[in-house]
């Protein structure tokens, strides 16, 4: 009987409207809970970039050998996007004419650059990109002063880094007492920067000097240096027996005024390392960065 009753009561017209409410009630909660995942869910991840600045000693390690590959595998474990390497031979007497540039894009998978800056026993030497990225643009400065040491210069890339333009320079300045070349060169590096502005730009390199000195306070005016911002202890890279000198560096270039754009892309560092290596006779910096876009 009560059920009888219950049956007649849902034909009352009003009931007829029932599955329409229920429909729009249940689509209004599914809108709900779809922008309550969507708030509460995180972004997307950021970009990363691992960048590396190492003075590889043209592949001589401290036990006076010449392996390529060990490099390559510390690259490898490193996980490096982008590598700034120094002091490269390319078909050179001393390490058996090898292409130590191309040997290691082989090891590695790597896209590579070589800038030259002397010629030495029958080959070349210089400065090396090793990189995962797509190079748009490369460019080889030659330092224009030179106080009767060797030929030094500046490695210039423009890279598509997951679809955004970045610019990373190579070098390695002299190591006379004396600064008046390493503050001449650096100024030549700052000049040399301008003209990719506002893009990001990461500076690697065996600077030959101090936190302290001259050189460091000039690229510090335009940059900023990674360690200081991410990094724990001395950071020493050289002498790899004994570190005890700082003169590894990654600069980063500091935010600048953009007002034709509404987003500018930076660079911010999450964390460094000098990775324990015996491949030469300086130690292996690294840092990651986050591509990041800030609004004005």
């Amino acid at each position: 009987m009560g059920t009888q009753k219950s049956l007649r009561k849902l034909k009352h017209p009003a009931f007829r409207y029932l599955p329409t409410v229920a429909f729009l009630i249940g689509f209004l909660c599914f809108l709900l809970a779809t922008v309550g995942c969507a708030s509460s869910q995180p972004g997307t991840p950021p970009k990363t970039i691992r960048v590396m600045t190492y003075n590889i000693h043209h592949g001589e390690g401290v036990d006076g050998k010449v392996d390529v590959d060990r490099i390559a595998k510390l690259v490898l474990d490193a996980k490096a996007d982008i590598v700034a390497l120094q002091e490269v031979d390319r078909g050179v007497e001393r390490t058996k004419r090898i292409d130590i540039m191309t040997t290691l894009s082989d090891l590695t998978g790597m896209t590579y650059a070589f800038g030259k800056t002397i010629d030495y026993q029958g080959g070349d030497f210089g400065n090396g990109f090793l990189t995962r990225f797509p190079i748009l643009e490369e460019r080889n400065l030659l330092y224009s002063v030179n106080r009767g040491g060797e030929q030094r210069g500046l490695l210039q890339l423009l890279l598509d880094a997951h679809g955004e333009e970045i610019v990373v320079m190579n070098t390695h300045l002299d190591f006379h007492e004396a600064d008046s070349e390493r503050v001449y060169c650096t100024n030549e590096i700052r000049n040399a920067a301008r003209r990719y502005v506002p893009r990001p730009i990461i500076v690697c390199g065996d600077f030959n000097d101090e936190p302290e000195s001259r050189t460091v306070a000039m690229m510090q005016e335009e940059f900023t240096d990674a360690w200081e911002k991410v990094g724990r202890g001395a950071a020493h890279t050289h002498p790899v027996d004994s570190a005890k000198q700082r003169i590894d560096y990654i600069f980063f270039s500091k935010a600048v005024s953009q007002s034709e754009s509404a987003s500018r892309l930076m660079l911010q560092p999450v964390s460094a390392w000098v990775l324990p290596s015996r491949a030469s006779d300086h130690l292996p910096l690294l840092v990651e960065f986050e591509l990041a876009t800030a609004r004005q």
